[in-house]
Parts: structure tokens; C-alpha cells; sequence
């Protein structure tokens, strides 16, 4: 399909079942396959980002049977079967970044590429990281950028390692999950400069914590991995794999914006996932938010004028939810600024700019920078002929199905690009979005 029309909606209401989180699925695929024992995961993401991590693990020899509906990893013990391959990794950052640092801990011959704009995503200080501590990685093509080339070095581990902390978490997460692969003796990692999402980090721990290895948090700054006697990773048995709390911002945020009452399961107060705090965003925006132990509900806005209220916001904690804040603001008394969002330059694509683009082809009026955006919503809106363009990026596609909530019918182009996390969002949300 080349385009979806949305609205206009009038209303948001009901329950919505969540997928299962992107971050945790990757997370103990990986987890799964290095460990000893065979893992059952429960409610795995089943999207495009999560079928790459599994296509790679299979064709490095791990054995993965999902027969049943569940997925039932059999641990390789930190041994891959294989020791040559040549894997394509799609536009996942969650899966190449792991995995590259796993195999370059392991060792073989590997070569790791994807799409283009894969090639685009800066991945230089994981590998400089990895070079310390003695790893063989080559860059095919431009120097810092994927496609990696992997060969079997010499790891050291009785140095202090040190990676950089505010381009993206997951260079630290990489590092954390695959070093103790070889931790024969204690390790520790430190990170340079401001690390940003820190709740993806403390799910990394939280995981690693689950499958045996306990890290020591020395106040974000330097992370000690314990030695041990080359076994670090053993299955738990079975493990449950929460809702997508970033998954969950587009549905709160409807409710919201149309006085719901929305409610999503799968993800509630006891979440590991950093983006839980979106609630609490829109709390402050002056929503009505409620929780319980596996959801979260919006009934409506708190206000005297019925109306989300514009906030300015640090997101440096919730990179992605902040991106459903930037079109919920679009539905705001007054400008909302949201900082701390330098990171969104190196995801799927450059979301500064491409919400900066598309917000103005709503009628919203933006400023951005290298780490904020501010818009102060339309005095009249506008629906663009054009349409609303997605850049390739599920997340784009995502947010702007909220401006459907508006007084205008909003075209969005190439609705597909949702498969690489949420594969049937445009079913659930027309569930709940009521049009005209």
C-alpha cells in the first residue's frame, strides 16, 4: 500500500493488547543464544527488527524452534556453531550493534551489512571500544559505518575499556552484553562524555541480571562485569517479554488528545522499559493517567480548558516516546519544547528534521536545533495534498496517525514501514480512533 487515509476522528477509545517490546526481544534473543540451556521466550516481538536477529542467530548455527507459538532458543553456551558467515541485519540498530560485539568477542570470520541507510548509522565507537580490548573489525566501505568485517583477534580484558556515551546507549549496551563472554578476570567499562538513555541500559542489566550476570553501576559513569569461569550466561527457562512501551505513547497519546478513555495492557508501573515515563510526560501536559501492574490508561485531560497544556522537556531519557510528544503537540495550548534529542539524528533516519518537515505540512510552526524541537500548533490546519511523508521510519508513520485526531482527513505515505515493529498498528489504531 502506497498511502493510508486517517480521520477525521472525533473520538479514541478502548483497549489495546501491546506487541512485545523491540528493546527486550533482541535483548534476550542474544541472551538466549550465548547462554547455556535452552530459553523459552513468552510473547516475543514477532516484527521485521526481531525476524533479522533470528534470521542472523540461525544462520550462525543457533537452534530456534517456534513450533508452538513460543520461541525456544537453545543456547550455544558461548560457542557459535558457526564461525563463518555473512549476515544482513536489515535497519536494526538493536540487533547489529549486539551482535557485532559478540562476534567480534568471539571471533571468526563475519561480514555484517543492511540497507543503505544502515550504512548511514554510525557504529565507530563501538568498534574503537572493541578495538581495545584486542578485536579484529574492518570497515568495508566508510570508515565509522557499516558494512562490518569481523576476523579473529586477540582479546585482553585487563584494561580499563572505554566507549562514548551520548551518540547511543547501544554501543554500551553491545559492550555490557558481550564482554563477558571472556571475563576472566573483573572488567570494567567507562563512559565517556553524558550517557543518554539510560532506562535502555538499565534494562541491558536488568536482562544480563536474569541470565546470571550481575553488573555493578557505578553511577552510569563505569560498569564492573564480574569474573567468571568462562560459563557467564545461563537460561533462566522461561522468560516473558513485556508489551512495547514505546508502542504504548501512540495509543495514551489518542487518548489524550480525545478524552478517551484508552487503555493498554501488556506494560504497566513495574515496567523495565524507560518509556513508561511517556505517562508521566503526559501527565505533566495535564492528562489523566492511571496504572496497574500490565497497563496503563488515559482517560481524558485534567485541565480547565479540556486541552493538553505545551511543556518544555529534557527526553533525554525517552528518545523515542518523545516523538509522540512532538505531534501531541500539535493539540496544545501554547508551544511545547522538547531537548535532549540529539540522538534522533542517527536513527532510522534524521527524526529532527523529518518531524521538523512534516509538522510544518500540518500548519504547526517548528524550530529546531541539534538537540530540540519547539512547535506551537496550528492556528489553521492544514492537510497536505501530498501527504505526510514516513522517510522509511515505523516510528513516523506511527506518531502522525495522532494528527488523524484533527479536524482534517491526514494522508500518511507508505504505511508499511510499521512492519519493523509493529506490523499491525494500523488495525489497532483504527480499533480505536472513531472517525467522522
Amino acid at each position: 500500500m502506497e498511502f493510508i487515509e486517517l480521520g477525521p476522528c472525533i473520538k479514541a477509545e478502548g483497549t489495546v493488547a501491546l506487541p512485545g517490546s523491540k528493546s527486550i526481544s533482541n535483548r534476550v534473543l542474544l541472551l538466549s543464544a550465548l547462554a547455556s540451556g535452552a530459553t523459552r521466550l513468552k510473547g516475543l516481538l514477532d516484527a521485521d527488527d526481531t525476524q533479522v536477529m533470528r534470521a542472523a542467530l540461525k544462520t550462525l548455527g543457533i537452534k530456534i524452534d517456534e513450533t508452538d507459538g513460543d520461541c525456544v532458543v537453545q543456547g550455544c553456551a558461548g560457542r557459535l556453531p558457526n564461525q563463518q558467515a555473512d549476515l544482513f541485519m536489515g535497519n536494526a540498530g538493536t540487533a547489529i550493534r549486539p551482535l557485532t560485539a559478540a562476534l567480534a568477542i568471539l571471533g571468526g570470520d563475519y561480514r555484517l551489512h543492511g540497507v543503505p541507510r544502515m550504512h548511514e548509522r554510525p557504529i565507530g565507537d563501538l568498534v574503537d571500544g572493541l578495538r581495545m580490548v584486542g578485536a579484529q573489525v574492518a570497515y568495508e566501505q566508510q570508515e565509522g559505518y557499516p558494512p562490518l568485517k569481523i576476523s579473529q583477534g586477540q582479546i585482553r580484558t585487563n584494561e580499563l575499556i572505554k566507549v562514548r556515551g551520548d551518540v547511543s546507549s547501544q554501543f554500551l549496551t553491545a559492550l555490557l552484553m558481550s564482554l563477558p563472554l571472556v571475563a576472566k578476570n573483573e572488567i570494567c567499562i567507562e563512559v565517556i562524555g553524558e550517557l543518554i538513555s539510560k532506562p535502555y541500559i538499565a534494562i541491558t542489566l536488568k536482562l544480563m541480571k536474569r541470565f546470571g550476570v550481575d553488573v555493578r553501576n557505578d553511577n552510569w559513569q563505569k560498569f564492573y562485569i564480574p569474573a567468571n569461569g568462562g560459563q557467564p550466561y545461563s537460561s533462566p527457562g522461561t522468560l516473558y517479554v513485556e508489551g512495547d512501551a514505546s508502542s504504548a505513547s501512540y495509543f495514551l497519546a489518542a487518548g489524550a488528545i480525545s478524552q478517551g478513555p484508552v487503555r493498554v495492557t501488556g506494560v504497566g508501573r513495574n515496567s523495565i522499559q524507560g518509556d513508561v515515563a511517556f505517562a508521566e510526560a503526559l501527565n505533566q501536559m495535564g492528562a489523566n493517567v492511571m496504572a496497574g501492574d500490565d497497563w496503563i490508561e488515559v482517560r481524558g485531560v485534567d485541565t480547565p480548558s479540556g486541552k493538553l497544556q505545551g511543556i518544555e522537556l529534557n527526553c533525554l531519557a525517552i528518545p523515542d516516546a518523545a516523538m509522540t510528544l512532538a505531534v501531541a503537540a500539535l493539540f496544545a495550548e501554547g508551544s511545547t519544547k522538547l531537548t535532549g534529542i540529539a540522538s534522533w539524528k542517527v536513527k532510522e533516519t534524521d527524526r529532527i528534521a523529518a518531524m521538523a518537515n512534516e509538522l510544518r505540512k500540518v500548519g504547526a510552526m517548528v524550530d529546531s536545533g541539534d538537540d530540540y524541537i519547539q512547535i506551537t500548533p496550528p492556528k489553521h490546519w492544514q492537510s497536505p495534498v501530498q501527504g505526510i511523508d514516513t522517510y522509511d521510519d515505523h516510528r513516523m508513520a506511527m506518531c502522525f496517525s495522532l494528527a488523524a485526531l484533527g479536524p482534517l482527513r491526514i494522508r500518511i505515505n507508505d504505511p508499511a514501514c510499521v512492519a519493523k515493529t509493529f506490523p499491525e498498528y494500523f488495525k489497532e489504531f483504527s480499533q480505536i480512533a472513531k472517525s467522522i
